[in-house]
């Protein structure tokens, strides 16, 4: 909530020298982060559209009556009734007034990381076409678990030609530009025509942040289409309410799951903000100092559980989930245990909707892993979150 001397103290609290203070040196390579934050978009929307991946065939049904003693019934069964949960208290400051970024923690690791633009044709037979997440070798794959001063994948990869060709997610020389200039960013997309629009509620976001945060929704031609048709049609600055609509052009995946220092707030299109972004990243990062937050999973914390599930349900093709399942216990993943002092996490499966970021050296390298894992294997993001915490 914001007090109602909170215009009056901006005027003397928010001064250059002291927001300069607040956010710190701004980056050069924002881009970068932008780019980060894309990569953690694509895969984020992995795990909330139901499009089938066309090289792992078709999905198999597994008879559970042998499993299970299943007796038929003459009536249609009554279907269980969904859990409900309630929305948790959560302690943030009552104004953004007085919130200071603070300095450099001394426990983060350092070094530096860059990211693959384009691909070394020697490496690769002729006849691999170019793609979006590039082509990492199991090599590189354990390899960049380390870290250390290194070149990972991360999406973003140009074709192999002479000229950098685009392998996808392309946006207007506009959009890019302004992108280049947030320091904090508020992100969602729909794509598909997937979902509607859900507006961060104003009355609750400072005035500073409306001036300070970017907001940015991406979506591509389809879902603009059928906003501007539901009378949500962008503003002479291209903006929606405080969303400022961003369109993606050649989106690289047919799964559109797969299509997810600075601070970045990942917000997925079936959720609305209701607190102020400086709030949030207040409470989640600097007072807790920690580099990422993300939400639990409501039932689940096992990946063997969400295994199942996910087959129960037939989220994927089930060969698929095994292939994935059957690499990540090889390369020593365990059953969750919340008694096991040595377990650093309140669970291994994680609601992906809610993500709050610093993009510090180790936070990117994790986001660049867990989009690794879902380009290589299915876009069932719960299920590679624990490895990729476990190996780094």
């Amino acid at each position: 909530m914001v007090n109602k001397s909170q215009d009056k103290s901006e005027k003397h609290l928010w001064a250059p020298r002291q927001r300069a203070r607040r956010f710190g040196r701004i980056s050069t390579q924002r881009l970068l982060v932008w780019l980060l934050s894309l990569a953690l978009i694509f895969l984020i929307c992995f795990a909330y559209f139901g499009v089938k991946m066309h090289f792992h065939g078709p999905v198999s049904l597994h008879n559970f009556k042998a499993k299970f003693n299943v007796s038929y019934v003459a009536h249609q069964p009554r279907k269980p009734h969904r859990q409900r949960f309630s929305p948790c208290e959560i302690p943030f400051l009552d104004s953004v007034n007085y919130i200071l970024e603070p300095e450099d923690n001394a426990k983060f690791t350092r070094f530096s990381l860059g990211y693959v633009e384009r691909e070394d044709r020697a490496r690769l037979n002729e006849t691999i076409e170019s793609r979006f997440g590039g082509h990492q070798s199991l090599q590189d794959r354990e390899n960049s678990y380390h870290a250390t001063n290194q070149t990972i994948h991360c999406g973003f990869v140009s074709g192999s030609d002479d000229v950098f060709s685009s392998t996808g997610f392309d946006l207007d020389e506009k959009d890019k530009k302004y992108m280049n200039t947030c320091k904090i960013v508020v992100s969602s997309c729909i794509f598909g025509s997937s979902d509607f629009l859900r507006r961060p509620t104003s009355k609750v976001i400072s005035e500073f942040s409306k001036k300070n945060v970017c907001f940015v929704m991406f979506v591509d031609k389809q879902s603009l289409a059928k906003l501007s048709d539901e009378g949500n049609v962008p503003d002479e600055r291209g903006n929606i309410g405080l969303w400022k609509i961003v369109v993606v052009k050649n989106v690289p995946y047919e799964d559109m799951r797969k299509t997810g220092k600075g601070y970045s707030i990942w917000l997925d299109s079936k959720l609305r903000l209701n607190a102020d972004p400086l709030l949030i990243i207040e409470y989640f990062l600097w007072r807790a100092g920690s580099e990422y937050a993300i939400s639990n999973h409501y039932t689940r914390h096992c990946v063997w559980e969400e295994v199942l599930q996910n087959k129960r349900l037939n989220k994927y093709n089930h060969s698929a989930i095994d292939e994935q399942f059957h690499l990540y216990q090889s390369d020593g993943l365990t059953k969750y245990d919340s008694s096991d002092p040595n377990i650093s996490l309140p669970s291994f499966v994680p609601e992906g909707s809610f993500i709050v970021r610093a993009h510090t050296a180790m936070s990117n390298l994790f986001s660049c892993l867990w989009f690794n894992e879902v380009d290589r294997f299915t876009s069932r993001d719960q299920l590679s979150f624990g490895i990729v915490k476990e190996e780094q």
